[in-house]
């Protein structure tokens, strides 16, 4: 695997990552138990996925002529 092809799949995984915490911290706002800090996070955590899919684009444009292999 090349350093382009893990470099993706590494952004990929960060970028699911941050919208699963995103969706979880939000519900945890609307939670009984919830606080404003859950959905703070919750929003930040939102926007690093729409950060990391700019830079992911980004990514692909810089090194569209490099192989995956």
């Amino acid at each position: 695997m090349s350093l382009k092809a893990f470099h993706l799949v590494f952004i990929v995984a960060s970028i699911l990552l941050a919208v699963g915490f995103a969706a979880w911290s939000v519900l945890n706002y609307y939670s009984p138990a919830g606080s404003a800090s859950d959905l703070a996070i919750g929003v930040g955590s939102g926007v690093a996925a729409v950060a990391l899919v700019c830079y992911e684009r980004f990514f692909l444009k810089k090194f569209k002529n490099v192989s995956y292999l």
